[in-house]
């Protein structure tokens, strides 16, 4: 009969992946196969329920492009950014979206508006469960996924099981790596994520710009009519030797290879691996450079983890969302 005629417990369920400046999601079948997919840019203005309802959008786009209704799926799930409260479906803490400070029901609204059950969950916590279960991350007992985008986040996985603490575990993105250091935009000083998110190298770019410095950052921007730096900007500008930005990616650089050092030296993982936006498109260029400079922090260079690039590329989101409901 197929999938679509096996009953609720087998139909094709959806997975979203919810970032600070992109929304993909996709319809996934009983194999994990992409049945339909769709990608929308997150909205920069509004709110929470700007937010849900383009995902709505989103979602039924891809669902449309499967051949099924959004109320037909067996579930929806969602990988998030900030804290993801699973059994309530409300998300805190999401700095990356707009006007996200506080807490929201994002899983009892955007269920209303598909028809289906949602499930949340961090979105680089399910981005590594992803890996773990069918990409880069497969055969190993323990793994960090480190997630270089808009900002820097992490996921864990401890004796072949998802390691959640008390609900923020694996924020690698915030962990120090020069005391009294730059200012990242939640205000804590000296973190991965204040010299290597995106967000956070496009807000130093521009101060720089306005000191009087060159680069064809914003200019790249503007030829494709964006309103901020994404990854393939930043590639582009790498590949054409722009000074601003080869300094602001070796400053990531940088930081990253020590954050990722210091992690494994407390939970000496067996395998680390770096995905993300910027990971994925710098993944045979600058991410060996990041794995590169983990050997003078180690405390053990001569027997490092495994360390790889995410094998799942832009579908690792998505599916590990999808592993939410299944």
């Amino acid at each position: 009969m197929g999938i679509f005629g096996k009953g609720r417990d087998s139909a094709p369920v959806g997975g979203v992946d919810l970032g600070g400046t992109k929304i993909a999601t996709a319809v996934i079948g009983e194999g994990n196969e992409v049945l339909g997919s769709a990608r929308r840019p997150t909205p920069k203005q509004g709110g929470p329920a700007d937010v849900v309802a383009a995902i709505a959008e989103s979602m039924s786009e891809a669902a449309t492009a499967a051949g099924i209704a959004t109320a037909a799926l067996g579930g929806v799930g969602v990988g998030a950014p900030g804290m993801a409260d699973r059994a309530t479906g409300t998300l805190s803490g999401a700095g990356n979206l707009p006007d996200w400070s506080g807490s929201f029901p994002l899983g009892p609204e955007l269920s209303k508006l598909l028809g289906t059950r949602v499930v949340i969950g961090n979105d680089v916590q399910v981005g590594t469960m992803a890996e773990y279960a069918q990409g880069a991350g497969r055969g190993f007992d323990s793994l960090l996924g480190v997630f270089w985008g808009t900002g820097v986040g992490g996921g864990l996985i401890l004796g072949g099981k998802p390691w959640l603490g008390r609900g923020r575990a694996g924020e690698i993105g915030h962990t120090l790596v020069k005391r009294g250091g730059a200012k990242g935009l939640n205000g804590l000083r000296g973190t991965v994520e204040a010299y290597a998110g995106r967000k956070a190298m496009e807000a130093r770019a521009r101060r720089e710009v306005a000191k009087g410095r060159k680069t064809i950052l914003f200019k790249l921007m503007e030829k494709r009519g964006k309103e901020s730096l994404t990854s393939s900007i930043w590639h582009r500008a790498w590949k054409k030797e722009d000074d601003l930005a080869c300094e602001l990616l070796d400053r990531a650089v940088t930081a990253l290879s020590a954050g990722i050092a210091s992690a494994v030296n407390l939970i000496d993982v067996e395998a680390v691996v770096v995905g993300g936006g910027l990971g994925v498109r710098f993944g045979d260029s600058l991410v060996p450079k990041i794995f590169e400079g983990t050997g003078p922090y180690l405390l053990e260079p001569d027997r490092p983890p495994v360390m790889a690039v995410a094998g799942l590329g832009d579908d690792g989101g998505v599916l590990g969302a999808a592993m939410l409901v299944r």
